[in-house]
């Protein structure tokens, strides 16, 4: 059997091209913006159509500590944080996803209307048990 030729790369052509940058602002006039307030949290992700997250922010990484995360001026301060940079980008319409229970959902939905992005859809996607959990074992006497 013939041993297979390996290939002979320049790396001086690869030395001398110019490096570009790979963070590329895209200008995404539409996106889904989807909020899990939790008890303790609130997190705020903005994802274009088709899903790919563009960004982020949470109570926690906005500088709120232990108890204050879960409340619903953490909630607002964390939306806008998500939201400015998406408006200076062009963001025109989203369609907005809540999940959970906390007392941030109201809070960040506010923040979202006077942001100045128009809702096209405002859907609660809270999971609900259908039968519950599984009942304890029954005791035995």
């Amino acid at each position: 059997m013939a041993k297979p030729i390996r290939k002979i790369y320049s790396y001086s052509l690869r030395r001398n091209r110019r490096v570009r940058l790979r963070k590329n602002i895209r200008k995404i006039e539409r996106g889904i913006i989807h909020v899990q307030a939790s008890f303790s949290n609130t997190i705020v992700t903005i994802t274009d159509l088709w899903g790919r997250v563009v960004t982020g922010a949470s109570a926690g990484a906005c500088g709120f500590k232990a108890r204050r995360r879960g409340t619903p001026f953490a909630a607002q301060t964390t939306t806008e944080e998500a939201i400015k940079p998406l408006v200076d980008q062009g963001m025109k319409r989203a369609g907005v996803l809540i999940k959970g229970m906390g007392p941030g959902r109201d809070a960040a939905l506010r923040a979202i209307s006077r942001s100045g992005v128009k809702l096209r859809f405002i859907r609660d996607i809270t999971p609900v048990p259908h039968n519950g959990c599984r009942p304890p074992k029954k005791r035995r006497t």
